[in-house]
């Protein structure tokens, strides 16, 4: 029998409008008050980690329950006759009290992602809403965006503080992934060192971007950082030995087991604990002590033939790494899927129209799959 999954946490339609490549250099010039912008067909799909991450896993073929909050509405009818198209809308829950979370997705070419995003029902979504009983037979639990998830950040965190300790208790792994937000929201404001601090002691996989990080565990340099290269993607500023090894070490430090750190375009950074704490991972997953331990490494990424738009490549890049632990892969294997699958997924406009097999992906590498 296959190991089986539970992906849960954030939901939301996105629409994207196609934007062609532009001449103007500056996203300020772009998108200029009082500029009418002509744009192509919009392209709606499904978004947020519960869809990405878990329609991609589920096509890369692991056995999934999908976990997500939807509302009684249009929108909402649109994600469950998506997600109803894969055969994995079951887990939806349906609130008549909420609205569907959507998101408008500007991708416009030559520039990182600009989101205006409504959470809806996500906001409300806690321990309770949890599929206990799937998690019950998981191998591997997945919650993927709690800084966009007011319920499960406010209070220091304790709702994720909950979910991570309680599906531990019921003999899953967990895993986590975060999700970028507004400095000047209440999410922004929250104390994350604190909530991580608090969590990280109840996460197996930490699958975070270096972006997040930053802003979560190091917000002066973010802050600097952001001064100092307005409207740069700080993937390409950052250095591996002074940037990024230092927080996967911190992540490890803070009690997560295994760490993937998403660097953008550039690759991905990962490291692990010592075999005591690989070990403490859930019989269900049956990973490899040996090969897991005290390893660190950086990948990376493949060049995509093409770039439409970056929505979803972190989600499917995790969704590959997770599915590839599934199947029994080493970590550098792991990682290399995952760095190949993100690299699939900007040749789409949504996040699973590009995706591609581990053997067709095996094929491409061998071919001579040139990296950046």
């Amino acid at each position: 029998m296959s190991k089986k999954a539970v992906v849960a946490g954030h939901i939301c339609i996105d629409i994207t409008p196609g934007i062609p490549e532009q001449t103007k250099k500056s996203i300020q010039d772009i998108l200029a008050p009082g500029c009418l912008i002509n744009v192509g067909d919009a392209d709606v799909h499904t978004g947020g980690a519960v869809a990405n991450t878990g329609l991609a896993m589920k096509l890369l073929g692991a056995d999934v329950t999908l976990a997500g909050k939807i509302g009684n509405d249009a929108f909402g009818d649109i994600v469950f006759s998506i997600i109803d198209k894969y055969d994995a809308a079951d887990g939806l829950i349906r609130s008549s009290g909420d609205s569907t979370s959507y998101s408008v997705v500007l991708a416009i070419p030559g520039v990182d992602r600009i989101f205006l995003h409504n959470p809806g029902a996500n906001d409300t979504f806690c321990i309770d809403d949890l599929p206990m009983e799937a998690i019950k037979e998981a191998a591997l639990f997945h919650f993927g965006y709690p800084p966009i998830m007011k319920s499960i950040y406010e209070n220091d965190g304790k709702q994720l503080v909950d979910i991570m300790r309680k599906v531990r208790e019921a003999g899953a792994a967990t895993s986590l992934d975060l999700a970028a937000m507004d400095p000047d929201t209440e999410a922004g404001r929250a104390d994350w060192t604190g909530i991580l601090k608090r969590a990280l002691p109840y996460v197996d996989i930490f699958v975070p971007s270096i972006e997040e990080l930053i802003f979560m565990l190091d917000r002066k340099k973010y802050d600097r950082l952001r001064n100092e290269n307005p409207g740069r993607d700080l993937t390409e500023i950052l250095d591996i030995k002074k940037d990024i090894e230092p927080l996967g070490q911190l992540c490890l430090d803070m009690g997560a087991r295994i760490v993937l750190i998403k660097c953008g375009a550039p690759g991905m950074y990962y490291c692990t604990q010592g075999a005591e704490e690989i070990e403490k991972i859930s019989r269900r997953l049956s990973l490899d002590t040996e090969a897991w331990a005290d390893r660190r490494g950086y990948e990376r990424s493949y060049r995509p033939d093409k770039i439409l738009s970056g929505t979803g490549a972190g989600d499917t890049s995790v969704a590959a790494f997770l599915t590839s632990i599934l199947n029994g892969h080493k970590p550098e294997e792991c990682v290399k899927y995952a760095t190949a699958t993100g690299a699939c997924c900007v040749e789409a406009y949504d996040a699973l129209g590009g995706l591609k097999s581990f053997e067709e992906l095996d094929k491409k590498i061998e071919a001579g799959w040139q990296k950046n």
